[in-house]
């Protein structure tokens, strides 16, 4: 910005549009900070900023001659300075007023043992000094904008004049703006990333397995837009784009709260209803050796079937844990499913019920259709879910994103089998990562861990089948992101 000498109504407006079309708070600050050291022709200024009890360096300049270089030029590595009386700018938050002295050393209205003090480590030679209190909307000092030796047309160091004061009191009222938007800004943002780790960690409770595989995909992710920003790919993201990209990994399985605990962590395809299994084949082997006592013609006739019903029950025990039923498998589940079993009141009932022989012949995986549809239904509560809280900027997008990593580009995906052409990129990377975690997870109850060579494989076939972006994915594979 270039700011010239003469500072009119009309440059002070130019001024202030230019500092509003500025978004580093850190910039403005230290434009901010120049443009007065400017009006007042001084050497030096710093801003502080106040935090608890002392106040903190946000940057400082100086233009002297002759001033230790490492000291022309400090953000945030000067000490703090405690908020107590032996330093002229605690004094003006202590008093919330401005401070104008002619010349530290000479004055008594104030202890200047603290400017002395950094004029001893500095080297520099404090004379004149304008404290500025910056205050926010409630009257609080939250920072002070302070110059130090103004200077005449000659060099000589005077007095800051007192025309100055209410331009640099309007600029210093601008960074108390800044800086309580800051703050408020800072606060909002804490309060939603507190109340993300909250819901991540109510998933965590409920299902250990689930926590780690958002924290696992949250890690690959940031890792992988990491690469992207090195590499300068069109794809970088802003800091805060970044920062709600992030935000929709570790918010993407939300809907899981809702989902019932025996679904989402099944780990066979029986489930509870194993219990009920067993029970139905000791009572009945039991019926049975009853019988053969009571007629000893049949004993042996008893015995083949006590024999028949435990295969069959080692055959369901068996498929019970498979990743995968061939349909020879199947049809002898089937068959043994039809097995007669007696009750404890005599009468014969089928060796497996016909929920237990849907859950049982699942072919791949544990859940039913009945419970995969339930278990899917996530993906929508997500959305409801996040669709209730306030997003907007940069993460107006964390819900739509959250929700849409079970899209697949050729709209066989769920929820809503969205197409290539609705899909945004981050919806794309998210679910090669998920995706990707869900081959390779090593807490999964139901199924033994990939390695990434075979998880791989069957991303690259999806790719090729036109589910998931080949690009992507090949740039995932060569950032090295999902190594652990």
């Amino acid at each position: 910005m270039d700011i010239s000498t003469n500072y009119s109504v009309d440059n002070l407006i130019r001024i202030a549009i230019a500092l509003s079309a500025e978004k580093d708070t850190s910039k403005v600050l230290d434009m901010i900070l120049q443009v007065a050291m400017r009006i007042s022709h001084c050497d030096a200024g710093t801003v502080y900023v106040v935090e608890d009890d002392h106040l903190n360096f946000h940057n400082s300049y100086t233009y002297a001659k002759g001033f230790l270089n490492e000291f022309t030029a400090k953000k945030n590595t000067m000490p703090p300075v405690p908020i107590s009386r032996e330093y002229v700018s605690a004094c003006a938050v202590i008093d919330k007023k401005e401070i104008n002295i002619a010349d530290v050393y000479a004055s008594d209205q104030y202890d200047f043992s603290g400017a002395k003090k950094y004029d001893k480590m500095s080297g520099y030679r404090t004379r004149s000094m304008m404290v500025i209190p910056m205050e926010n909307d409630r009257g609080e000092v939250i920072g002070v904008l302070q110059l130090i030796n103004a200077q005449d047309e000659s060099g000589n160091i005077v007095a800051f004049p007192e025309k100055d004061e209410d331009i640099i009191k309007a600029l210093a009222s601008l960074g108390a703006v800044i800086l309580t938007n800051r703050r408020l800004s800072e606060q909002v943002s804490e309060t939603l990333h507190s109340l993300v780790r909250v819901m991540v960690e109510a998933i965590e409770t409920r299902s250990s397995y689930n926590a780690n595989h958002t924290k696992n995909m949250a890690f690959y992710a940031d890792r992988f837009l990491t690469y992207i920003g090195e590499n300068g790919d069109e794809r970088k993201l802003e800091e805060e784009e970044r920062d709600a990209f992030l935000m929709s990994v570790w918010l993407h399985d939300i809907g899981k709260l809702v989902i019932p605990l025996e679904i989402m962590d099944k780990p066979t395809r029986l489930g509870a209803l194993e219990d009920k299994v067993k029970n139905r084949v000791t009572i009945a082997c039991l019926m049975e050796e009853i019988t053969g006592y009571r007629e000893p013609e049949r004993r042996k006739e008893c015995e083949e079937k006590i024999r028949i019903i435990k295969d069959a029950l080692a055959l369901i025990l068996d498929s019970n844990t498979k990743g995968f039923l061939p349909d020879e498998t199947i049809e002898e589940l089937e068959k043994a499913a039809e097995i007669g079993c007696l009750t404890e009141d005599g009468r014969e009932v089928p060796l497996l019920a016909k929920d237990e022989l849907t859950a049982i012949t699942v072919r791949k995986g544990t859940l039913t259709d009945e419970e995969r549809s339930i278990m899917q239904s996530h993906v929508t509560y997500t959305l409801r879910m996040l669709k209730k809280m306030h997003f907007e900027g940069y993460y107006k997008n964390v819900p739509k994103w959250a929700a849409g990593h079970h899209e697949f580009l050729d709209g066989t995906g769920y929820p809503d089998h969205l197409k290539a052409e609705d899909i945004s990129k981050e919806v794309r990377l998210l679910t090669i990562i998920d995706v990707y975690d869900a081959l390779t997870a090593e807490d999964r109850p139901y199924k033994p861990p990939m390695p990434p060579e075979k998880a791989f494989s069957i991303l690259d076939s999806m790719s090729d089948e036109g589910k998931i972006d080949k690009k992507i994915l090949q740039m995932f594979k060569d950032s090295g992101a999902w190594k652990k």
